[in-house]
């Protein structure tokens, strides 16, 4: 959501409503690194373990990953 200090959503219309936010105003650029990000939300994903809330992590990429390997570590 853009939102460093609270990056959560409120249910799958804050998803939504942020998605159109990144599609306004997101520039891709290179390189494109996606395993700190997915680590970073991994972890933050590992702290709730009593199933009260749910992570989604939306990746847009312009097609060129730069860090491959570590991406397909950090998602397996």
């Amino acid at each position: 959501n853009n939102n460093v200090d609270n990056p959560s959503c409120a249910g799958i219309e804050g998803v939504l409503e942020s998605y159109l936010q990144s599609l306004r105003t997101v520039q891709l650029y290179g390189p494109t690194n996606f395993a700190p990000v997915i680590n970073q939300v991994a972890g933050v994903a590992a702290q709730v373990t009593d199933g009260s809330q749910y992570h989604v992590l939306l990746i847009i990429t312009d097609g060129v990953i730069s860090d491959m390997l570590q991406t397909k570590e950090a998602i397996v």
